[in-house]
């Protein structure tokens, strides 16, 4: 290789080298600042293309969720006020059955009487109360409830359009109870009739609470399944993109070493031209 002063060759080499690991390195400390190995669609444009769509996934799935969370509180309120509907009644077949006895007097069956109309208006007060965010499934007019289960109802094959799959709790209508307004303990004769009054609105109660029942255990489910799918979703996406800080670490020390080799030697190679100097003399 010639010597030359317009053109050191060597320099230019060492130049190249060193940007280069100038590049490596840049790219090594933004992996360390961010975490990530694929920040950008610069860094890999497929990899980045999928997480990006998986991000909006789990995006949806926290709408999910929050509409199942919704969904859960005002079901849970709807079976505990049924179960407590469900445990007066009990009650009040107990007074019913005494006050339907004939040797009761008169007096007794009007305490009786007094408890039995108090567990009517409790019933009554019950059904109105139950009421969550605006959504009361036990009354008529408290609406039904719909929640997201999932992404898309997986019966559209039709990719351009969006369809979730819902799911949904019915309103039990409970403030249509017989006991509500109904037959009194004033005499053995409209006792009997409170009991079989009792009895067809326990069916009503029974269907109600089997209902709400299955309703917040598959909801409860759903919950789970919509936890773990945005586990293993958030997994994939640090599959595809995370960094491995222990292996960038590592790089970093090399490069770093690689970046002050490069800075000697293209200190050696500008002093180059100063050995024709000796040429001359």
């Amino acid at each position: 290789m010639a010597l030359s002063v317009n053109t050191n060759v060597g320099a230019m080499m060492a130049l190249q080298t060193l940007g280069g690991t100038n590049r490596s390195l840049e790219t090594t400390q933004n992996r360390i600042n961010t975490g990530l190995n694929v920040a950008s669609t610069k860094d890999d444009s497929a990899k980045y293309t999928i997480a990006q769509q998986l991000r909006g996934d789990l995006g949806g799935l926290s709408a999910v969720t929050s509409s199942l969370n919704n969904a859960k509180s005002a079901t849970d309120v709807a079976v505990s006020g049924v179960e407590q509907i469900s445990d007066i009644i009990n009650k009040m077949k107990t007074k019913a059955l005494e006050a339907s006895d004939v040797g009761v007097d008169a007096a007794a069956r009007a305490k009786i009487d007094k408890d039995y109309v108090a567990y009517q208006a409790q019933v009554e007060n019950i059904v109105i109360s139950s009421n969550f965010n605006g959504v009361n499934l036990l009354n008529t007019g408290g609406g039904s409830v719909s929640a997201l289960m999932s992404l898309q109802d997986g019966t559209d094959t039709d990719s351009t359009t969006w369809e979730a799959a819902t799911l949904v709790v019915a309103n039990q209508a409970l403030d249509a109870l017989t006991v509500i307004g109904g037959a009194t303990l004033t005499d053995a004769a409209t006792s009997l009739t409170a009991l079989a009054e009792l009895e067809a609105d326990t069916i009503t109660v029974g269907t109600a609470l089997s209902d709400l029942g299955s309703a917040s255990r598959r909801i409860d489910d759903q919950i789970i399944f919509t936890s773990k799918l945005s586990d293993s979703i958030t997994s994939g996406i640090g599959n595809l993109v995370d960094a491995d800080l222990a292996k960038e670490s590592a790089n970093l020390q090399s490069l770093q070493v690689k970046q002050q080799l490069g800075v000697q030697a293209l200190s050696i190679a500008n002093q180059a031209p100063q050995t024709l100097l000796s040429l001359f003399r």
